[in-house]
């Protein structure tokens, strides 16, 4: 008998400790070889860890939202002739770690077979979901890669009529309450947040953009779809007069570091599209917006889009952008204030399209209008600055065929 320890991972970029965010064994549990046992978070990438071994789980590190420091044991195994026959494994240094729809780790030495865990394998942005929406994981079809449930797979689930039914509270008093640890991606989004509205003088200017051009020509090229072409929103569009207006205005597409009090500007645009995910809020970054085209920027944005709601986006794939979009889509109401992604300077936020009257001069004419609420660090641009920036987008999304014209 003999005891395999694994250590938190290195994930590497300087990272000193990871957080907790889901446990999927406990004390006394057994694990099979390959088995992911639970998933840590380094700022907004989830990772999953498997175990290198056959055993029984006799000591976990902590509880979830705890913060454990690289190379610190995070879970102890009893392996060995009394859970199965082989000789003792000895402690390795640190696993390799299993991002969520990467390949498996190499296996270990030979190790005996142990009686698998019932605990069902997905990710834990789709365990998440499932608690939200009260499904029992064990009632759901897996349709993913070596067994693992799919958001839609939930999603099917529910649509069945499966989801168990929610009793009515009629009119009595209620006094229960329920507290909540902040932890994983939900407090990476608080902490961001702090950071970036105690650090970040913000002003917001709105303007209202006539959207009635861009919608017209957007319903022209959906209907002429080729094939492999995705049906095109109203944000590829604001992407390329992005690119457009900050070659004219390159101090948008910045980053500030006020400790050293550096402004980096950038030839390439990296668009983050602020994503909501069944876990919380995400950016997946639209890189070298610049070379794309309007297919392009969405099929691009598609793909990060999807692999950030499945939990499956990288550590890379969530860092890096140099300007942020925010939408709520139908969601986006009339007038928003939004944060900066620090360290950026500039996020353009966009506002809901709603049929609205407009005078063009002689009478009122039905348009479809759209506000975008624009927030930029007046450390670094100027009020003036910044209505400069925003005018140029009105002007290239209310004349699209400006967009596409190079040079």
């Amino acid at each position: 008998m003999g005891e395999f320890i694994i250590k938190m991972p290195d994930v590497g970029e300087g990272v000193a400790e990871a957080e907790l965010v889901e446990w999927l064994v406990k004390a006394g549990d057994p694990v099979r070889e390959d088995m992911v046992i639970a998933a840590v978070m380094t700022d907004k990438a989830t990772v999953e860890i498997p175990s290198p071994v056959n055993g029984i789980v006799t000591w976990l590190a902590g509880e979830v939202g705890d913060r454990i420091a690289v190379k610190a044991p995070l879970v102890r195994i009893e392996t060995g002739a009394d859970v199965g026959g082989t000789q003792p494994v000895p402690e390795t240094p640190t696993p390799e770690v299993k991002k969520a729809g990467n390949s498996k780790p190499a296996p270990t030495a030979p190790a005996p077979k142990v009686a698998p865990a019932e605990k069902p394998l997905a990710a834990p942005a789709v365990r998440h979901f499932a608690r939200e929406k009260g499904v029992d994981l064990k009632q759901v079809q897996a349709t993913g890669p070596e067994g693992h449930i799919l958001r839609e797979d939930i999603e099917q689930f529910l649509k069945q009529g499966t989801a168990p039914a929610t009793a009515r509270s009629g009119l009595a008093r209620k006094t229960a309450t329920e507290q909540i640890k902040v932890t994983g991606l939900r407090r990476r989004i608080a902490e961001k947040m702090m950071l970036s509205t105690s650090r970040i003088p913000h002003i917001t200017y709105v303007e209202e953009v006539d959207m009635t051009a861009v919608e017209e020509l957007r319903a022209i090229m959906n209907a002429d779809l080729k094939e492999r072409r995705p049906k095109l929103t109203i944000l590829p569009f604001l992407m390329r007069a992005l690119v457009k207006a900050i070659s004219e205005q390159p101090d948008v597409n910045a980053t500030f570091d006020d400790n050293a009090g550096i402004i980096t500007r950038y030839d390439a645009v990296h668009i983050g599209i602020a994503t909501q995910t069944p876990a919380g809020l995400t950016v997946p970054v639209v890189r070298h917006a610049e070379a794309r085209d309007i297919w392009d920027c969405a099929t691009e944005m598609n793909r990060l889009a999807a692999e950030a709601r499945s939990g499956r986006a990288t550590r890379d794939e969530l860092s890096g952008s140099t300007i942020t979009i925010s939408s709520l889509g139908a969601l986006g109401g009339i007038v928003s204030t939004p944060i900066i992604n620090h360290p950026e300077v500039a996020i353009i936020g966009v506002n809901k399209i709603a049929t609205r009257p407009a005078w063009n001069g002689t009478q009122f004419m039905p348009r479809k209008m759209m506000n975008l609420s624009s927030s930029f660090d007046h450390r670094i641009i100027d009020g003036w600055n910044a209505a400069s920036f925003v005018q140029r987008l009105r002007t290239l999304l209310e004349t699209p065929a400006l967009i596409f014209i190079e040079g």
